[in-house]
C-alpha cells in the first residue's frame, strides 16, 4: 500500500485532495497535515511514498518543508501545490528536487497522473537501491588470508583516487571482483561502471565497441553509435583481458588515456571523456611486449598501480570461508534448503590442486549441492568432486 501525505493549510482543498486520492485506489493510504510544521513532524516519524505539499503556508512554507525533508529522506518524491501566482516558484522547486507541481484548483486527471508517475518513480528508486545492495553483495571479496588481505588494503588505498589500475592473476581468481570494489569504493560510484571483455569481441569490432562509430563507417554501420568509453563518462571502464586487444585498438586506448578524448570510427571529431580506466589480464604483459604483441607505452600508462590477485592454491586458508559462502549463495539461487559440509569434506577440498581457482571451486560446490547428501560428506567429495 502506498502512503501519501497531503500538507495543505486550506481545509477545503485538503479535503478535496484526500477524498480524490482515497477514492482513486484502495492501495492509497492518505494522511493529512494542516501546515508545514505539522507535516514535517509527521515525516520525521513516519515513512511516506509521496508528499503533496502546498507552497504558501503559515509557520513553514512548502519550500522549507521540501529542503528539510530532502536532507533526511531524499528518496521521498514531492509534488508541490501552487496557486496561480506561485507558478515560477513551483518550477524552481523542481530544480530543488521536487518531482512535479499541480495548480489550484487541482485538475483531476492531471493530479492522478502526476501521483501515479511519482509513485512509479519512488518504486524505481527503491528497486535501484535494492539492486545496488545485491550487486555489492555479489562482488564481496571472501577471505581472510594474508594474500587476500593485502589485495583489500591496496583497494582501500587506491579506490578513492583516479589512479589507473592493472589487475593481474590467473583465470578464475576474481579479477573482476577487484575492479568492482575499486569502483564501488571510489568517488565515481554513482556514475556508470562499464565492463568490456576484450577477448570476447572480434578484433575487427573492438574499436567500434570501445569508441563507437558513425553511420557508413563500415558495411553494417547503419546509424551513429556511441562506444563504451562514452557510456562510461564520469565513471569507470573495466577493460578485462586487455592482453587480447589488437595493436590498433591499443593505440586508440593510449590516446584516450593521454588526451582524455576519443573519436568514433569513421569520424575525425574529438569527443572529450572523463573516464577512470581499470584493466585486467591473465597474460604476462612484459613477455607480450617483448614479442611485439603489446605496446610498452600503454602498459606504463595502465600500470600506475599493479594488483596481483593470488591463485586459490596460494590462499588455501580461505577455502572453508569460500565453501560456506557458496553453500549459502548457490542454495539461495536454486531456492533450496542450505546444505552443510562435514569438516572432513572441507579438508579434502582444501587439499585439491585448484588449477581453475575460485571459479572451479564454485562449480564443484554446486555439483556437491545437487548430487550430495543433506550434509555433504567425504564420500560425496570422493564421488562427485573428483578432478
Amino acid at each position: 500500500m502506498s502512503k501519501i501525505l497531503v500538507i495543505e493549510d486550506e481545509a477545503a482543498i485538503r479535503r478535496v485532495l484526500v477524498k480524490i486520492l482515497s477514492e482513486e485506489s484502495d492501495s492509497y493510504k492518505v494522511n493529512e497535515a494542516q501546515d508545514g510544521v505539522e507535516g514535517l513532524e509527521i515525516l520525521k516519524k513516519e515513512d511516506f511514498d509521496l508528499v503533496l505539499c502546498d507552497i504558501k503556508m503559515p509557520k513553514m512554507d512548502g519550500i522549507e518543508v521540501l529542503e528539510a525533508v530532502r536532507k533526511i529522506k531524499p528518496e521521498i518524491p514531492f509534488v508541490m501545490i501552487s496557486g496561480h501566482g506561485d507558478l515560477d516558484t513551483a518550477v524552481n522547486t523542481m530544480r530543488m528536487g521536487a518531482f512535479d507541481y499541480i495548480s489550484k484548483p487541482p485538475d483531476l486527471n492531471r493530479l492522478l497522473t502526476t501521483v501515479r508517475n511519482a509513485l512509479d518513480r519512488k518504486e524505481l528508486v527503491v528497486e535501484n537501491k535494492t539492486l545496488k545492495k545485491k550487486i555489492s553483495k555479489n562482488y564481496r571479496m571472501i577471505g581472510e588470508s594474508a594474500a587476500i588481505e593485502t589485495v583489500k588494503e591496496i583497494i582501500d588505498k587506491v579506490a578513492p583516487t583516479d589512479a589507473r589500475v592493472l589487475i593481474t592473476g590467473p583465470n578464475g581468481t576474481g579479477k573482476e571482483l577487484v575492479a568492482h570494489q575499486l569502483h564501488e569504493k571510489s568517488e565515481r560510484v554513482k556514475a556508470p561502471f562499464i565492463e568490456v571483455n576484450c577477448a570476447a569481441i572480434p578484433s575487427e569490432l573492438i574499436e567500434s565497441e570501445l569508441f563507437g562509430h558513425v553511420k557508413g563507417a563500415f558495411t553494417s554501420a547503419v546509424k551513429d553509435r556511441a562506444g563504451k568509453f562514452e557510456a562510461a563518462n564520469k565513471g569507470t571502464i573495466f577493460l578485462d583481458e586487455i592482453g587480447d586487444m589488437s595493436l590498433s585498438a591499443q593505440a586508440k586506448v593510449l590516446r584516450a588515456l593521454q588526451e582524455s578524448k576519443i573519436s568514433r570510427v569513421g569520424s575525425d571529431k574529438d569527443i572529450k571523456v572523463d573516464v577512470r580506466v581499470i584493466a585486467a589480464t591473465n597474460k604476462d604483459l612484459k613477455k607480450e611486449i617483448a614479442e611485439g604483441k603489446f605496446r610498452e607505452d600503454l602498459y606504463h600508462r595502465l600500470a600506475v598501480i599493479l594488483v596481483k590477485v593470488p591463485a586459490l592454491n596460494d590462499r588455501r586458508d580461505d577455502i572453508p570461508l569460500l565453501i560456506s559462502h557458496f553453500l549459502k549463495k548457490i542454495s539461495g539461487e536454486q531456492g533450496s534448503a542450505e546444505k552443510s559440509m562435514t569438516a572432513g569434506a572441507i579438508a579434502k577440498l582444501q587439499a585439491f590442486d585448484w588449477t581453475g581457482n575460485i571459479r572451479e571451486l564454485r562449480n564443484v560446490v554446486e555439483r556437491l549441492i545437487i548430487l550430495g547428501g543433506a550434509e555433504i560428506s567425504e564420500s560425496d567429495v570422493d564421488l562427485f568432486a573428483s578432478k
